[in-house]
């Protein structure tokens, strides 16, 4: 296996230990995951080609959707709530 498939694999399985932590403790380990997704389905396109990249990108979206939604909200100038 490459190293970007190596890596991939290891931010799935941080990603699945994130989401069995409580909610108040998933924030500091979620957002590193989720600003370095960018660059591991880069580096997946890069090697592998980009429809494995779009795979991937359909696996971080289906993962990540709360927080993209919620980000997309703060954007657009709403003030969505936090679950507690």
């Amino acid at each position: 296996m490459s190293p970007s498939v190596i890596i991939a694999c290891f931010w799935v399985f941080a990603a699945t230990l994130t989401a069995l932590l409580p909610m108040r403790r998933q924030y500091v380990p979620g957002l590193s995951l989720l600003i370095a997704a960018p660059v591991i389905l880069i580096w997946l396109g890069y090697d592998h080609g980009w429809w494995i990249a779009g795979l991937g990108l359909a696996g971080f979206v289906s993962m990540f959707r709360n927080p993209l939604i919620y980000l997309y909200r703060r954007v657009r100038g709403e003030h969505p709530e936090i679950p507690k």
